[in-house]
This record gives C-alpha cells, structure tokens and sequence, in this order.
C-alpha cells in the first residue's frame, strides 16, 4: 500500500524538474537584432512618421519599450556595424570609416567586382576580433547573419563565418548592395548566382526614353529581389532552429539606394502620394519614375517584414521567450539618388538633409530609432530617455545571456533599463568619423559638443543644449566657456590614434 505511492511521488518529482528546466532555459532568450540601413528616426509612425505606414514595427513597440536617446556607432555603414559587433566606441575603434580597401584595383567598377570576387567587399576587420557573434558562439547560440556585412572582402579573414557567424546569407560588400536586383549574393563562403541581368549602378535613363512611360524604367526591375531572398532565408533560420537557442542579426538593405521595389508594393503609394518628378538616375543610383513612392514603399515593405518575422516566432511558439530589438545604422540619406527626406520629415525633430543626416554627427545623422520587445521581461508600451549607443549592445547581450567578458570595452549593459531597475549612466558618448571633412562629437547629459572640417585645420568647438534646440540651430559656445573646455578634454581622452592611416585626423596629432 505505501509502495503504491512511489510511482506518483517520482512523477510529481519529474514534473517540477522539468518544468524547473524550462524555467531556466528560459531566463536564456532567443535574440533577433534588426538593423534597418539609412532609416531615419522620424520614418516609423512610432516615432512620428504621418506618410509612411509602418503598422508592424509600431505594434513591436507596444509590446514593449522605445528608446528615444539611442546613438548608432557612426554616420555611416560599416563603422557602425563595427561599433554593434565589438562594443567600442570610434575613438578606440578598428574601423572608423567606409573603406574600399582600394589599394587592390578598381574596387569602383561594379561589372569587375561581380567578375571578380577579390574586387568584392571592404577591408576586413583583423581575423583576432571577438565580435558579438563569437560571444554568443561561446554561450551555446546558433548564429547567423543575413543581410549586409561591410566588414570583410570574401576570401579574408573577415568574413562573416570567419567573425562568429554559424550561417552568412547576403551582400558581402556595400558596393554590390547598390543595387537590389544583383547577380549574386554569398552563402557562407560561397557566390550564389541570381537570375538577373547585370546593370551597373549609376546607369542613367535612355536619353530618347519617355521618363513618363513606366515601359522605360523595365531594367531596373528584374527576377529576385534581394530583400525578398534574404527575407526567406531568415525566416528559414528560425525555423531550422526552432529547437536550439539562436542569434538572428538581421541587417536589411532596407531602405537603402538605390530606389528599387517590384510594383506591387509601390503602387498604393503612388495612390497616396500622387504625381511625382521622375528621377533620372546617374550619380551611382538607378532611375525611377516614382522616387517618394518607391522609397516609402521600401520602409513599408520593411515593416511588412517584421510583422511576418513576429508572426512566424508566435506560431512556432518562439515568441514569448525572445528578445527582439530594431533600429538602424545611421540616419536618413540626403537629397541624392531621388530620395526626398524633406518631403517625408525622415529625421524626425531633428534637421535633415546634407549636413544634417547620414554621414554628419548631428542629431539627424547618429540618433536613431530603437524599440526592445520581450514579453514578460521588458514591460509592455513603455519609453526610456536612457541615453545609449551601439557598443552598448555588446555588454548588453553579454549580460543577457550571463557571458563573463573580461575584455575592455566603452557599452554600458542596458538591460537594467529594459528590466526597468537601477540603470549606470555613461558619463559621456564620443563620435569621430574622418571622413565628410573630418569630425568629432561629444553628448554628455543634455549637452552635445561638434567640430567639423578637421581635415581644413578647424578645432573649433560648437556646443549646443539639446534640451532647448534639438535641431543644433544655436551654437552656445561663447555662453559656455566652462562647458566647451570639459567637452574638448572629452575629446583628447577619447580619441586614440588609429590603425589604419586612412582614418587619421592629423590636426589632433595622428601620424
């Protein structure tokens, strides 16, 4: 009689262990990071965007919490995605800038890169970082990245697979991704030929073409869409790994130039937005005869995405136990290629347009948009002001996954934040980017120090109070003395001299 008892207790003993397992395997999320390319902080409806419609990323945000003073790593592509990956600032950073490693050929000729794979992609990061991917390869993820790389040619040691990635599927090379409709993309270490016809960037509209008849931008629109390929292959990813706990770095082309999309997603913009000036291509981009609508329906097309990405983890039954953030790599382009930031107030409540976004460290150019979603871990329809930026997320991940780095870097976990417990703050943010004249900026509270055009031998300092003009339109310098000389020491501390001589800004001493 008592014996008969002894099967019920080990089962009950059973279930509370297993149950005890799940438990904490849980504490262990899934991670999807989607890094949208040249998006701008006023482009998703969250953040104010009234033209574009971005239902998807908005309801992501709901689920859980926007950032509203988070940095990119740089103005531009690569250096930024080095930031992400390494968790460094620029000052102390390998990779400060794009660079087309031109020193092996025409890195330039579009047609002879796709002949020849050594004329591919950009200098390669040295083969002895530990990346972001390493450091979830250690922790038991399966890892991969689809989308844009930019940070080492195919055959160097910087190649994704090379750099902590299980799984590689895109563009190797930035160059290549000027244009969607490619005729190849890499597989691991391996050239994947497309069905399309090979147009090199820059091809501009057929003199005698009508640039009112849709019959004469038929080019530019070809078989396989890259977005849409690599969108499959990181559905499959999930799927695949449904069982093991997995890294997603999503990194879109999207909505990056050239303006390029099949019709049926621009049509209900061209609904909306109405008559429009062709653009007639050259100057390293594609015609199109309907620029706004085009570019709005990428950003859709984009967000249409997220939203299949989220339906897929909740069907799998992923969801709930997946940490998820969006952002993007820098801010919005300016007024080149047919792109229109005005029309669409793409940086939101900052300035845009040249000087102001991509490629300038103004607020337009480095504040980005950023929203975290983990159910019951990050609090639902929340806000931060916690000023953060991409060599954050090293840190951040680290802690997630209970990685003990014992590297040196400049993040600051914010996974406090997301928890929303006691957060450490950075006592300042530091930006330089050689190229654009040569520039370097400091944020520190509500405080953001400029200089611009180093490489013409200014070292003057503009300061400005974000918390009164966000736009950067009132250089307070003269009124602050005491503020300009802090954030000035700011920038001698920061700054290391670099690596690569290409990325030397000679009036702060680099030789």
């Amino acid at each position: 009689m008592k014996n008969s008892f002894l099967p019920l207790i080990l089962l009950l003993i059973s279930t509370l262990f297993q149950c005890r397992s799940v438990e904490e395997n849980s504490t262990e999320p899934n991670i999807i990071y989607i890094l949208a390319d040249d998006l701008g902080y006023g482009e998703l409806g969250i953040y104010g965007q009234k033209i574009i419609r971005t239902p998807h990323i908005d309801a992501l945000a709901r689920d859980g919490m926007r950032f509203t003073q988070h940095y990119s790593g740089s103005p531009v592509c690569a250096p930024s995605r080095y930031m992400l990956l390494t968790g460094l600032h620029s000052g102390h950073a390998y990779i400060r800038g794009n660079d087309e490693w031109a020193e092996r050929g025409d890195v330039w000729n579009y047609a002879a890169a796709v002949a020849d794979a050594s004329l591919e992609g950009q200098r390669p990061i040295p083969d002895t970082t530990f990346t972001l991917a390493n450091m979830l390869q250690e922790s038991g993820y399966i890892t991969a990245l689809v989308g844009k790389w930019g940070l080492g040619a195919p055959g160097t040691g910087g190649t994704p697979n090379k750099q902590g990635f299980d799984y590689f599927y895109g563009y190797n090379c930035q160059r290549q991704a000027h244009n969607l409709y490619p005729k190849h993309l890499w597989e691991n270490e391996q050239k994947i030929a497309l069905n399309n016809e090979l147009i090199s960037p820059g091809m501009a509209l057929d003199s005698l073409a009508d640039p009112n008849d849709s019959k004469s931008y038929s080019a530019f629109e070809q078989s396989e869409y890259a977005p849409s390929l690599m969108h499959e292959r990181a559905l499959n990813f999930i799927k695949k790994n449904k069982e093991n706990q997995f890294f997603l770095y999503y990194a879109s082309p999207l909505p990056h130039l050239p303006l390029q999309i099949p019709k049926k997603y621009q049509t209900k913009y061209h609904e909306v937005i109405g008559a429009e000036l062709p653009y007639t291509g050259g100057k390293s981009y594609f015609p199109n005869q309907y620029p706004r609508a085009t570019y709005a329906a990428m950003i859709n097309l984009l967000d249409q995405q997220v939203g299949e990405l989220v339906d897929q983890l909740k069907a799998l039954g992923l969801y709930d136990n997946t940490l998820i953030i969006f952002t993007s790599d820098n801010g919005p382009t300016y007024d080149v290629g047919g792109v229109d930031p005005h029309y669409f107030n793409s940086a939101g409540p900052f300035n845009t347009g040249r000087g102001w976004g991509k490629g300038f460290t103004h607020e337009g150019g480095i504040r980005v948009p950023m929203i975290a979603t983990w159910p019951n871990r990050i609090a639902a329809n929340t806000m931060t002001p916690h000023l953060s930026a991409f060599w954050d997320v090293f840190p951040t991940l680290a802690e997630v996954v209970g990685y003990k780095d014992t590297e040196q870097r400049d993040g600051i976990s914010f996974l406090p934040t997301l928890h929303g417990t006691k957060q450490s703050e950075h006592d300042y943010l530091y930006w330089e980017f050689p190229a654009y004249g040569g520039q370097q900026a400091v944020r520190k509270k509500q405080w953001k120090a400029i200089r611009k055009d180093l490489h013409k031998g200014n070292v003057t300092t503009a300061l400005y109070d974000l918390s009164k003009d966000p736009r950067e339109e009132t250089d307070i310098s003269d009124q602050y003395p005491e503020q300009v000389a802090e954030m000035e020491a700011i920038m001698r501390e920061a700054h290391h001299d670099p690596t690569i001589g290409k990325f030397d800004l000679n009036i702060l001493g680099d030789k």
